[in-house]
């Protein structure tokens, strides 16, 4: 596999770098009704664990990993950056 990108334009995220890159070292994208009722600390380290959420749009779909910049939560998630 190959160096791959995700791009975020969340540049209040900080996992956000220029160019709309997100330097998470992985990340999960959920639906929103399933990130609205997960801790902040249920995460991509443990989407095996959770169950599949499908959505029928986009505007269902949520980045789980996002985190404010200058956040104390940032280690919470047990995701790092780049």
């Amino acid at each position: 596999m190959g160096n791959q990108n995700i791009f975020c334009s969340i540049s209040s995220c900080h996992y956000w770098a220029q160019g709309n890159v997100c330097k998470a070292t992985e990340i999960l994208v959920t639906s929103d009704t399933m990130s609205k009722n997960l801790p902040d600390m249920v995460d991509a380290p443990y989407a095996v664990q959770i169950t599949e959420t499908p959505v029928s749009k986009c505007h269902e779909s949520c980045c789980k990993t996002f985190v404010p910049k200058g956040s104390f939560s940032q280690n919470t998630d047990g995701v790092t950056k780049q």
